[in-house]
């Protein structure tokens, strides 16, 4: 959700609520931020930031999709500790 953050100028309630509905078509890909007005006479000028949006790194280990090592017993972490890691450069590679 777009919520309103600062507003400089002479801007109604009613006109901020206008511009955040404006912005939210603009950038419908922003579904969290802040939008920030500002009013100089008949100029608007609109500032919209997106909130940072949290992720987790997923991978596949010994055959589980997982983000952490946390959920799993002695017996899966070892087979994730005894497992071979590849890299992408590697020597003697043709």
């Amino acid at each position: 959700m777009i919520k309103i953050g600062s507003i400089k100028g002479d801007v109604s309630e009613i006109e901020a609520n206008a511009y955040k509905n404006y912005m939210a078509k603009q950038h419908p890909e922003i579904t969290s931020g802040t939008l920030d007005i500002k009013a100089d006479g008949d100029e608007v000028e609109l500032t919209l930031t997106a909130d940072p949006v949290r992720f987790e790194r997923i991978r596949r280990i010994t055959g589980y999709l997982v983000g952490t090592l946390d959920r799993f017993n002695d017996a899966k972490r070892a087979e994730e500790a005894d497992r071979v890691k590849h890299s992408a450069n590697q020597e003697g590679a043709d």
